[in-house]
């Protein structure tokens, strides 16, 4: 018993400065779509392994922190994805040291609604 709650500390600690890294990283980059790829793996990890620790500090709550982390691996990719999307649909600009803009030339080559409809 006494060695869960060490490894649920240690697993709420290492995602806790995943946490923190994720924190930096957003003050850090240089545009949105940095910044939202900073926040996003960083979190996702982190709060995986948090949950995870209390899961195995409170066995008890295991069943509902797996919920939880499942819900957080499938919630956190999509939303930033989401917002990617739209900031870049919208018009914000890319960093300069940004060398590839894939989404640009793939809306580039899609056909439009207009080729789409004859």
């Amino acid at each position: 018993m006494e060695f869960l709650k060490i490894t649920g500390a240690i697993l709420s600690l290492i995602g806790s400065l995943f946490i923190l890294f994720a924190a930096i990283g957003l003050l850090r980059m240089p545009d949105i779509y940095n910044r939202i790829q900073a926040g996003t793996k960083a979190t996702t990890l982190g709060s995986m392994l948090t949950l995870l620790g209390v899961g195995l500090v409170h066995p008890d709550w295991l069943m509902k922190i797996i919920l939880l982390i499942v819900f957080v691996m499938i919630s956190n990719p999509v939303s930033s994805h989401v917002l990617g999307r739209a900031a870049h649909f919208i018009g914000i600009p890319l960093s300069d040291k940004t060398n590839i803009d894939a989404l640009k030339e793939d809306r580039q080559k899609a056909p439009t609604s207009k080729e789409k409809e004859s």
